[in-house]
């Protein structure tokens, strides 16, 4: 019996694969315009990094880690976001890092155990950004740009960008104190995670994607009427910033992110009529997340992670077209194939791409393949020629074909040096 996947993770193979790789590539060159840089962490971290810095009272912590005890006895989980493990990097390697500000940003898969359904899985990739060690409003402002441009260069239409305000330790206490007597009335109108949250994190409610909770809390007091001075001029600052680069946002008090370590500026870019699956990338300020998680030092930072797999499907399953080879290597007999082999060889190096049939087929099978490949180019090595030191010259675009010294030949291809 052929074993199958496991269930909500996915192959990726050509040519999807090739669509991946173009996004990742274009990603890098967008990030390091900007001044970051890349960061690559353990698929694995303890346990304990996710519950403080994630929270233990949202959905990825109770429900949706792969956690396991290893052979010592200690729990790891495999990541499930990427902003904690780049904040613990960050963290114990700070020296390497340079001086404030850091810029980085990762690629790479997450897993979350999660019901999988069309662009959410249970492995999937993102792609995201941190920035470190400035709590001015411009870097917020910045990153947002950021994310706003590689949105826009890699074709996707009709996403807006929504923007909200959580607050700080020093207002939101209070708002969440407003906020829980609000639901206390209208308990019994709420799903039991909500009427948990409440208690212990009563925020986390106007994040809920349960209809009779979205009805339940429409009228909820605005977190924007609750900001203290210090928040609403930060914030004022944003949108500031926001609209001298040409930037439109709209405001979202409802706004609230799934993770509990999100502080001040949060941010969604989202596809109107999409239901509520409909956020494409998202992020936020997380000033007091290095201390969470064990630092000794407040460490300001604002970041945002996008979902390749939602990206690429809003982006459109058009395949990928395969890489055209740039020549291709036809013989008239077997025992030309290791001449052939050796010309592969050099050309690769030399930076073309070439291709032949290995297994002897006939000169016709071989033509047939390189129109399939794209080749613009068949050199034909036959045993005549080979004598004479010339090979069969095709042009594939214009139909020609000549017989010309191999030197000319390469000569025509860039001069690769088989000797090599």
């Amino acid at each position: 019996m052929t074993l199958g996947n496991v269930r909500g993770m996915k192959d990726i193979l050509p040519p999807e694969s090739a669509r991946f790789a173009a996004l990742e590539a274009s990603y890098r060159a967008h990030s390091e315009r900007y001044g970051f840089r890349e960061v690559r962490t353990p698929l694995l971290e303890k346990t304990e990094l996710f519950a403080r810095a994630v929270g233990e009272t949202t959905d990825i912590v109770e429900k949706e880690m792969y956690t396991f005890t290893d052979r010592s006895g200690e729990s790891l989980t495999v990541r499930p976001e990427g902003t904690a493990s780049v904040v613990r990097a960050l963290l114990a390697n700070r020296a390497a890092a340079g001086e404030w500000p850091v810029r980085l940003y990762y690629i790479g898969p997450m897993f979350r155990h999660e019901r999988p359904q069309k662009g959410r899985l249970r492995q999937f990739h993102q792609l995201g950004a941190e920035l470190f060690g400035s709590d001015a409003p411009y870097a917020d402002a910045e990153v947002i740009a950021l994310l706003h441009g590689f949105l826009r260069d890699s074709g996707l239409s009709g996403a807006s960008l929504e923007i909200n305000s959580l607050g700080d330790p020093s207002c939101r206490p209070a708002y969440n104190d407003r906020l829980s007597a609000f639901l206390a009335a209208r308990e019994g109108e709420l799903c039991d995670d909500c009427r948990r949250r409440r208690e212990r994190n009563p925020l986390r409610t106007l994040d809920c994607k349960s209809e009779k909770c979205v009805r339940a809390t429409a009228d909820a007091p605005s977190i924007l009427d609750a900001l203290c001075a210090p928040c609403r001029e930060h914030f004022a600052a944003v949108e500031a910033a926001l609209a001298s680069a040409g930037i439109p946002f709209a405001l979202n008090p409802r706004m609230v992110r799934g993770l509990d370590y999100y502080r001040r500026t949060t941010f969604e870019f989202v596809i109107p009529g999409m239901g509520a699956q409909n956020t494409v990338a998202a992020g936020g300020r997380y000033d007091g997340l290095a201390e969470m998680i064990g630092g000794k030092e407040r460490v300001p930072a604002i970041g945002f992670a996008i979902g390749v797999e939602r990206l690429l499907m809003l982006l459109g399953e058009g395949r990928a077209p395969d890489p055209a080879a740039d020549v291709f290597l036809a013989t008239t007999a077997p025992s030309l194939l290791p001449e052939a082999f050796r010309w592969r060889m050099a050309l690769a190096r030399a930076g073309l791409r070439a291709d032949m049939d290995y297994e002897g087929r006939s000169l016709k099978s071989q033509f047939r393949r390189a129109d399939r490949s794209g080749a613009r180019v068949v050199l034909v090595l036959g045993e005549e020629e080979a004598r004479r030191g010339t090979v069969g010259y095709r042009d594939m675009g214009k139909g020609t074909q000549e017989e010309v010294s191999m030197d000319e030949a390469m000569r025509r291809l860039g001069r690769p040096d088989k000797e090599e």
